[in-house]
């Protein structure tokens, strides 16, 4: 599978196509059900989760971790995001329609407030 260059953009087309490329290269398809990979995606959120585990609530930026905690972070949140990728494009769900999708319905659902006193509002953003 070729490399992806940094200064390259980087699209969830782009993550699909190198997810489905790096699937068949090592003849994965069997393996790549709806099933396996949803148990596959909660498992890395798993590993995401024990990364954030005993921390307590930690600041934006994450500017007290090491560069090895933050490398690992990248890792972890990588992999759940590939997986996914992944599940969506098995699923034929164009994942960027869906999230844009969402939003629009989120922003129904919670209208902007203009006088700010709902301080909830901003603690449930998707469900």
């Amino acid at each position: 599978m070729a490399g992806v260059s940094e200064e390259e953009n980087v699209t969830l087309k782009l993550l699909k196509q190198k997810m489905h490329d790096f699937t068949q290269e090592r003849d994965w398809e069997r393996f790549h059900s709806p099933r396996n990979l949803l148990l596959a995606l909660v498992g890395e959120v798993g590993e995401l989760s024990e990364i954030f585990q005993w921390k307590g609530e930690v600041p934006r930026g994450l500017g007290d971790w090491a560069k090895e905690e933050k490398v690992h972070l990248g890792e972890e949140l990588s992999d759940v995001l590939l997986y996914l990728v992944r599940l969506s494009d098995i699923c034929g769900v164009d994942l960027g329609q869906a999230a844009l999708h969402k939003i629009r319905l989120n922003a129904v659902k919670y209208p902007v407030n203009t006088n700010n006193s709902d301080t909830n509002a901003s603690s449930s953003s998707s469900e």
